[in-house]
């Protein structure tokens, strides 16, 4: 075989991994290289069909740099977080089998290969929906595949993850999961675990109103930053408050108390929001839309005298609402179709996405039908309640999913095969 043929071969993997939805926030830094959080930290893993990035990555010794592509977009990867993802990924690479020709990738010669990278989302990207939770944990799952990688000890692939964007080591895994904070100055001991699958409680419907799918003003990494520097109630909520909602909410979920789980999960998002408030200068994630769609939440609890929905916030004014059975996940798209219409000129099939099932049940397969819903008994009484067409971009019905996996065979690949370049899609 001459030089040419043997510099030709490319070897890639595709895989896909969900974002995830924090239920008892992390907010602040005790390392920030390493990434190590100053509290644990629980999230719901959302269906990856609904909330997930793509991610190929393909090595050849014909590449001559690492590449990357976001979202069809070729950006550098020479980021700090970027380059630890690869530089932990190339360190544990272990021998792998090129099928077509038998020939052996070794351990030495992934040290020396390049790697390309696409990823893509299919929801907004930093628009506080956890679009880089999903996207390194996505492209961390890749590489082990692509490099038969072998965890030395349970998490190691978290704590990899947890290098590019802390979050995302609880991406890699489904259903409910648990981020502990660790203690140990190398950050090996924090790491992701699963505390139970998706299917562990199937009741729980998923409903994201997306209020604005822009980039957010202030970014996580910097809020957290300036929150730890100046806000003496984020010392407080990490020391004293989140210790005990951990326990609670992790009893709550293995005994599925949705009325525990609502009453902790809303507490614990509105004292994220009061840490950011309490911060100097203060930073404003939620806008005049999410205080609505907490206002809707509250009076309906209120009426019906115990939790029906709870409602979470992360470092955005996306809503992100938990019915507790299928039922009250209809009576929820009912009750935000109404307050909060789409617009004249909206497609109901692009302003309800996700899940179709909550929608049809909703009986609403028209604006008319939207035009038509009569006013909930809890907002008797309410003055100025405000009903403006187009005040929520779109709204996401979906549930809790698996965590990542392998997509090769499933779906094409992001690269050409051929020459590990960008497929352009026409």
């Amino acid at each position: 075989m001459g030089k040419e043929e043997e510099d030709a071969w490319v070897v890639m993997k595709t895989a896909r991994a969900p974002s995830n939805i924090a239920v008892i926030k992390y907010w602040g830094k005790r390392d920030e290289k390493l990434i190590l959080p100053i509290n644990s930290s629980i999230s719901v893993t959302l269906d990856p069909e609904h909330l997930s990035a793509t991610t190929t990555v393909a090595a050849s010794p014909a590449f001559e740099r690492d590449r990357l592509w976001l979202n069809g977009k070729e950006v550098s990867v020479e980021g700090e977080r970027y380059r630890n993802c690869l530089r932990e990924m190339r360190a544990r690479a272990t021998d792998v089998v090129i099928e077509s020709s038998g020939k052996v990738i070794t351990k030495e010669v992934w040290s020396t290969l390049h790697i390309h990278i696409a990823s893509e989302n299919n929801f907004p990207t930093a628009a506080g929906l956890a679009s880089s939770a999903a996207g390194f944990a996505c492209l961390v799952y890749s590489l082990a595949q692509l490099m038969n990688v072998k965890e030395k000890y349970e998490g190691e692939l978290t704590a990899i993850a947890r290098l590019g964007s802390g979050s995302a080591c609880r991406s890699l895994y489904g259903g409910f999961v648990k981020w502990n904070m660790g203690q140990e100055a190398d950050g090996k001991d924090s790491i992701a675990t699963q505390l139970a699958e998706q299917s562990h409680w199937e009741d729980l419907v998923i409903i994201i109103a997306v209020v604005s799918s822009r980039q957010k003003e202030t970014s996580s990494t910097s809020g957290m930053q300036e929150s730890v520097k100046t806000s003496p109630l984020l010392k407080y909520r990490a020391e004293e408050m989140v210790p005990k909602r951990i326990g609670q909410m992790e009893k709550a979920i293995k005994s599925m108390d949705f009325a525990e789980f609502a009453r902790i999960t809303c507490a614990d998002s509105n004292q994220f929001h009061a840490t950011c408030l309490d911060t100097s200068p203060p930073i404003f994630y939620l806008n005049d839309s999410s205080r609505r769609l907490i206002g809707l939440v509250e009076r309906w609890n209120r009426h019906a005298g115990e939790p029906q929905v709870a409602y979470t916030f992360d470092a955005g004014p996306n809503a992100v609402m938990f019915a507790k059975n299928k039922e009250v996940a209809v009576q929820l798209l009912k009750r935000l179709l109404y307050q909060f219409p789409p617009s004249a000129e909206a497609d109901l099939s692009r302003y309800v996405l996700g899940d179709q099932s909550v929608l049809k049940s909703a009986g609403v397969t028209s604006l008319e039908d939207i035009d038509s819903l009569s006013a909930p008994a809890e907002f008797a009484g309410v003055i100025n309640l405000p009903r403006i067409p187009g005040e929520i971009d779109y709204l996401i019905c979906t549930s809790a999913g698996k965590g990542a996996s392998v997509l090769d065979g499933q779906i094409a690949s992001l690269l050409d095969p051929a020459t590990g370049l960008l497929v352009k899609n026409e």
